[in-house]
């Protein structure tokens, strides 16, 4: 109980930033289309409402890049209904406000790629076994699977479900999930409710454990179905694409442990979630177990859960809804604490449960975010487990200052297959050479182009050298090809104008040798004509050599 108790301690802190912070964090939020909770408020009955409702995506998107999130986890599947044209099931009902019209657009498409354009990630969040209630499957119609597929679904306490002890269960997701992976350019496929209704001790499976249990018990039989579920979906992706992530949001306990008791709910006794198996299997990228707990609920099973990923990444889900005064009221201080918590241990970065509740600033936490928590973007790691040769760097680098604009292209690298599409980050700092790992000087963290154009509105934040890597699918990243080394013995000169030697000439220039004006040893002050910016200055003597005597910034 000692060591549980000094580690809580070292994460009782307030949230603050790092000192130099790591580029590698996975910045998560749960994006819920169902019933409109977070998204859409537009309904799409028309052009200008399907305009409407992209504005609004996008506004959403907006800010979670500005608070330097990197991962976007949209509900694609909801209760039997999707948010894209689907042979398998039809149109949510909060897309247009009527269940199954189609909106007039592709909505997961258009995500992918206002998400990509921003340098975030989208995962696919698929609500796996639920079918819907009663209201739900009626509103279906001959579309709901609880009439196209009547042998796989059972009713438990007035809701459908898919039974996952009929093996044509995990057949009939393989096909949504083929469905998606083939084609859309998801960055991962995330398995919601991937497990039995609470404490299911009169799920009507009895027939199927007769026929299928082969003397296990009751619970391992149930445990092994939803393993399976879960290893034909993983299987069915990676063949497809093995760079995209499969991931899923077990309960938030996996068991009771030495530290702390589970008090009876966990994913392994009460929704027959064997999820460290699945961690030791390998049939998991990363994990978001939802962890919407406070103090002693949630600290040890941070801990158990990291202690059980076996190489693969855990993303504690953070219950941000109960700080509204209508839910648990919880305090700003108790997220910033895990968040703390989860930092300090090791644990791969957060998700947050909603994002309404976090784009509204409940409680001040978007602010807190922004300027404390996350200052400087983060990009996901990459999966090493997969692939974890880099590609080759960009080439032939080409740099233009003028004014507060700064532009740089460069040369695509070869890839190294067919299938290595790659992408590209921008890096940007003061000294020479770029720290690349450094998530201060991270500008941009994805662009598909091989060219980049930065606009400073003040002169402080126009940087003196620059850096691109290219990276591929699996997130493997280059070696930096960087831009305007600084030649050897230069300094960076701070202040006015120097003192011109009698006999010599200042040649100012900008950033790519460009010659701009001379000065004469009277000058003291800078040319009217000349606005801010970064600048070589160079002397020519009497004897007529040029001498670069440094860099400034003005």
């Amino acid at each position: 109980m000692r060591v549980f108790i000094t580690i809580i301690a070292a994460g009782l802190l307030t949230c603050l930033p790092l000192s130099s912070q790591s580029k590698y964090e996975i910045r998560a939020a749960w994006l819920t289309t169902i019933g409109a909770l977070d998204f859409p408020d537009q309904k799409a009955n028309s052009a200008q409402g399907v305009i409407r409702q992209k504005r609004e995506l996008c506004r959403i998107l907006d800010k979670l890049k500005e608070a330097h999130f990197n991962t976007v986890l949209l509900q694609t599947r909801l209760r039997g209904d999707v948010i894209y044209p689907s042979i398998f099931e039809g149109f949510a009902e909060s897309l247009t406000g009527f269940t199954g019209r189609n909106p007039g657009y592709d909505l997961l498409k258009f995500a992918v790629e206002e998400c990509h354009k921003r340098g975030l990630e989208l995962h696919a969040w698929i609500v796996a076994i639920p079918a819907g209630n009663e209201r739900q499957t009626k509103l279906q119609g001959k579309a709901a699977v609880t009439r196209k597929h009547p042998e796989i679904c059972r009713k438990y306490k007035g809701v459908w479900y898919l039974d996952p002890g009929n093996p044509k269960t995990a057949d009939y997701l393989a096909g949504i999930v083929h469905e998606i992976v083939s084609s859309y350019d998801v960055d991962g496929i995330h398995l919601d409710y991937i497990r039995y209704p609470d404490h299911p001790a009169d799920f009507p499976d009895r027939a199927l454990f007769r026929k299928y249990g082969k003397g296990k018990t009751l619970e391992q039989w149930r445990r092994d179905n939803i393993t399976r579920i879960v290893r034909r979906l993983y299987d069915e992706t990676k063949k497809l694409k093995p760079w995209i992530k499969v991931s899923s949001s077990p309960i938030g306990k996996y068991k009771d442990t030495p530290r702390y008791s589970s008090k009876g709910w966990n994913a392994y006794h009460a929704v027959y979630q064997d999820v460290s198996r699945w961690m030791k299997e390998g049939i998991q990228d990363l994990i978001f177990p939802m962890m919407y707990f406070q103090k002693n609920s949630f600290y040890p099973f941070a801990l158990d859960w990291n202690e059980h990923k076996n190489g693969r990444w855990v993303v504690p889900g953070l219950g941000i809804y109960f700080m509204h005064p209508d839910e648990q009221d919880w305090t700003l201080d108790e997220i910033c604490r895990q968040i703390s918590f989860t930092r300090e241990n090791g644990l791969d970065g957060q998700a947050y449960f909603r994002t309404r509740f976090l784009l509204d600033n409940t409680k001040g936490l978007l602010d807190e975010l922004k300027e404390q928590v996350y200052p400087y973007p983060a990009v996901v790691p990459p999966m090493t487990w997969e692939d974890s040769i880099p590609p080759s760097p960009p080439t032939r680098p080409s740099l233009s200052v003028q004014d507060k604009t700064t532009r740089i292209k460069w040369q695509a690298p070869a890839q190294k297959d067919k299938n290595d599409a790659c992408y590209y980050r921008i890096y940007a700092s003061d000294s020479y050479p770029v720290d690349t790992g450094d998530g201060r000087n991270l500008m941009e963290s994805r662009t598909d182009s091989t060219c980049y154009t930065f606009i400073s509105k003040e002169p402080w934040k126009q940087q003196l050298y620059w850096a691109v890597t290219a990276v591929d699918r699996f997130g493997n990243e280059s070696l930096p090809l960087t831009f305007n080394a600084p030649p050897e013995g230069i300094d960076i000169i701070e202040g006015n104008l120097l003192d011109i030697p009698q006999g010599h000439i200042l040649i100012i220039s900008d950033m790519t040798g460009k010659e701009l004006v001379r000065l004469p040893a009277s000058t003291k002050d800078w040319p009217e004509n000349i606005r801010d910016g970064l600048f070589r200055l160079s002397l020519l003597g009497p004897d007529g050599q040029v001498q670069i005597i440094g860099i400034t910034l003005r």
